[in-house]
């Protein structure tokens, strides 16, 4: 039987970077996904209805369009196009008003009342040098960005402090900080917890660096590519094969973990001492769930922000308050009454997703890990309140709990999609202090977003991993 170099278990962008660098270093690799279909949270389905085309997870990828990984790939060659709808983001706000992120700096700032100048003096050395400092988002701390090290620092301080602290501390109106706190949201965790900042900041700056894309067709689109470029250069892929056991896989030298750190544990058994199994199991927290509603719409949403008919990206939620308040719920064991939700509206700028005047939308908002509560109401209402008549346009739904997360991708542990808390220390160190990537099996590795950089689509974990990995096995 063949015996490969390196054999990844799991494909989401994570498992497939590693995979390609570790064939295009002329190693012989093997991918193996439990499900029917490469992608892990990088799928797109028919959920609806035939013709609707939905993205079972991520759906706008700023870090995929800043990562120097996928820049260093031919992915147009292979079909892949980012589409930058007008404005990179929205966020409604009472009565048809909105906060809104412009490419421009100077635009964004203009329309912020009484935080024009803060906004600008904030975001402008950071976003002209973003190129230049942004290795400190996308490399482990043990590689620091040696090209602007007082640009890094600049943002390292900003970004330790709670994104609820850093906007009193920074602005005086609604806008800037509802802008902020939305942004900062994605980080899962309290507003006012330390390190949240850093999130609010990168995904602001990334909206004005390189915008908020999303990638034409459905995020597969990406995957397809991924996928092809790893064939061409003779990698193999297997779909539809599950790990239980480590003694399962083929023989091979190294084993790269494109799963949640606990699920890799769980497989390798034994393979792995004990007190490391513990630390991961005991100490690497999970992240809150999500909770997803795909639809399928006879017409485009009536938002009553005219603006927010211009992106593909809003928070909807209210104010910076209104967002605080719904982000500490998860984290107290409760569901928010007026959550958070993050929603994405591709087709106003993309007709491949959906027929002839018809529509999809995409809604998630985040509740506490494997919480069992149906938020369908709750987010209809918030889209409802920022949208009148949205109801009307509904033609079909598809509804996702933690828990079906969970069973159509086994790394979403309670619907964790960010494959561990990012909050904390955990932040860097994922999922243990110690070397990143790296276990006590020197043929055991983890490549996904339980290690550093975290969560994104932007495949940084899996490059990284797969340079240890040729360390290990001799460049």
């Amino acid at each position: 039987m063949k015996r490969y170099d390196a054999v990844v278990v799991g494909s989401g962008p994570n498992g497939l970077a590693a995979a390609l660098v570790l064939a295009r270093a002329g190693r012989s690799v093997k991918v193996l996904e439990g499900q029917p279909t490469f992608g892990g949270g990088a799928r797109s389905m028919a959920l609806t209805r035939e013709g609707f085309v939905h993205d079972v997870c991520s759906a706008i990828h700023p870090l995929a369009a800043a990562s120097p990984f996928f820049a260093s790939l031919p992915l147009a060659r292979h079909g892949v196009r980012f589409v930058h709808a007008e404005l990179p983001l929205v966020h409604p706000l009472e009565g048809g008003d909105a906060a809104v992120l412009h490419r421009s700096v100077d635009e964004t700032a203009a329309g912020l009342g009484p935080d024009e100048g803060a906004w600008r003096r904030l975001m402008r050395p950071l976003v002209d040098g973003f190129d230049e400092w942004k290795s400190l988002v996308y490399n482990p701390l043990t590689k620091p960005p040696l090209k602007a090290p007082l640009l890094a620092a600049r943002f390292g301080l900003k970004a330790l402090e709670s994104a609820v602290g850093f906007a009193e501390d920074t602005f005086t109106g609604p806008k800037a900080k509802a802008l902020l706190a939305g942004c900062a949201a994605h980080s899962f965790s309290p507003l006012t917890a330390p390190l949240t900042n850093a999130f609010g900041l990168i995904l602001a700056i990334t909206g004005h660096a390189v915008g908020w894309p999303f990638i034409e067709g459905g995020s597969q689109r990406l995957v397809d590519a991924l996928v092809a470029m790893l064939r061409e250069a003779g990698a193999e892929l297997e779909a539809g094969c599950p790990v239980e056991r480590l003694e399962a896989l083929p023989p091979h030298r190294l084993v790269l973990f494109d799963t949640h750190a606990r699920v890799m544990t769980r497989v390798c058994g034994e393979a792995l001492p004990a007190g490391y199994r513990r630390r991961v199991e005991q100490g690497f927290r999970k992240g809150p769930g999500v909770f997803k509603v795909d639809y399928a719409l006879n017409g485009p949403v009536p938002w009553a922000a005219p603006v927010a008919a211009r992106t593909s990206c809003l928070h909807v939620c209210g104010d910076a308050e209104a967002v605080t308040e719904s982000e500490a719920a998860p984290a107290a064991g409760r569901v928010p009454e007026r959550p958070y939700v993050l929603v994405a509206q591709h087709t106003p700028f993309d007709a491949t997703r959906a027929p002839d005047g018809h529509h999809t939308l995409w809604a998630y908002c985040h509740v506490p890990n494997g919480s069992t509560v149906d938020m369908t109401a709750r987010i209809e209402a918030q889209l409802e309140r920022f949208a009148p008549g949205f109801s009307r346009r509904v033609l079909a739904r598809h509804v996702k709990a933690p828990k079906d997360f969970e069973a159509t991708n086994a790394s979403y542990l309670g619907g964790d999609i960010s494959a561990g808390a990012v909050e904390g220390l955990q932040l860097f160190f994922r999922p243990t202090v110690g070397l990143p990537y790296v276990t006590p099996n020197p043929t055991v590795l983890l490549c996904s977003a339980s290690a550093p950089p975290g969560p994104g689509v932007h495949g940084m974990c899996g490059y990284w991993a797969a340079q240890a990995a040729l360390d290990r096995l001799g460049r």
